[in-house]
């Protein structure tokens, strides 16, 4: 099998891009009763993915709880809209410093990744797609990606680490497995 390799934008260089389109997508009124997650490649063209199953959800609402209880100084967004070199993405859960919200002046989306982004797997996804988002997230300026497993278990990855930490740097006290209630 032939190895493909595409050479994407720099990451800077789609964010104008990337936030026009992205104006337009969230104006279009037939995207608005979509009840699915809805994302754009670096062409500007949408991708549409099914709405998550209950799980999914459920392990989105406790990471962002436990977020919010751990990390208070900051905001923790659930389908959070990041501009990266390919496209307009969307982290499960994300969590963004301070400092970090108030360069996010257009409001659209995030032109800078949030300081942590989680993404949790879901039955579809593949390790050549969760990896292309982690890459993605990195260049786009997130200091930690994590990744959450179907049975609640984190990896915490940091930027220019290859392999995944125990523990988060960021959120230290964060749980190494998510429990539902």
């Amino acid at each position: 099998m032939a190895t493909l390799m595409l050479e994407l934008p720099k990451q800077r260089a789609q964010n104008e891009f990337n936030l026009q389109r992205w104006e337009k997508v969230l104006e279009d009124a037939d995207l608005a009763r979509f009840e699915g997650r809805i994302e754009t490649d670096r062409h500007g063209h949408i991708i549409m993915s099914p709405p998550p199953n209950l799980t999914h959800g459920s392990f989105q609402a406790r990471i962002a709880a436990l977020l919010d209880d751990l990390i208070p100084n900051g905001r923790v967004l659930t389908e959070c809209p990041i501009s990266t070199a390919d496209g307009v993405k969307a982290a499960d859960v994300a969590w963004a410093s301070p400092a970090l919200l108030k360069q996010n002046s257009r409001g659209v989306c995030f032109q800078r990744a949030p300081d942590i982004c989680v993404e949790v797997i879901s039955p579809g996804n593949t390790t050549a797609e969760l990896e292309e988002k982690k890459a993605l997230y990195f260049d786009a300026g997130a200091k930690e990606v994590w990744t959450c497993s179907q049975g609640g278990v984190l990896s915490f990855f940091t930027s220019g680490q290859p392999q995944a930490g125990r523990t988060s740097r960021l959120c230290p006290a964060f749980p190494k497995r998510v429990e539902l209630r």
